[in-house]
């Protein structure tokens, strides 16, 4: 089997698409779910990689606060698990929670 990261974004700023409380904690229990369902599987390469929500961007000639400088898609987090190839990987991304609130699924293999 090959190693895949599957790396986590959605819009975090756009007020009106954000989740209540209660729906994030409905939301919360799918990540879980999910993440259960890849370790009992055995499909998970790597722990599970949660990114804070505080970040640095660095360019060339400047340092900022923040990994939402100019867009609203942010990636939230990533997850390195173990897949036969892309099509196996994106059967795995197909049912991940991120989806549910308008996120995506970015799928990389490692080299």
């Amino acid at each position: 089997m090959t190693e895949f990261v599957l790396i986590f974004r959605r819009d975090y700023k756009t007020k009106e698409i954000q989740p209540t409380p209660e729906q994030m904690q409905e939301h919360l229990k799918h990540w879980a779910e999910w993440f259960g369902n890849l370790a009992s599987n055995d499909l998970l390469a790597r722990p599970v990689q949660r990114l804070d929500a505080e970040g640095r961007i660095v360019t060339k000639d400047a340092v900022a606060n923040g990994p939402y400088i100019e867009v609203k898609e942010s990636i939230g987090g990533l997850v390195i698990i173990k897949a036969n190839d892309y099509d196996e990987a994106v059967e795995i991304a197909e049912s991940c929670p991120v989806l549910e609130l308008g996120g995506n699924v970015e799928i990389r293999m490692g080299v």
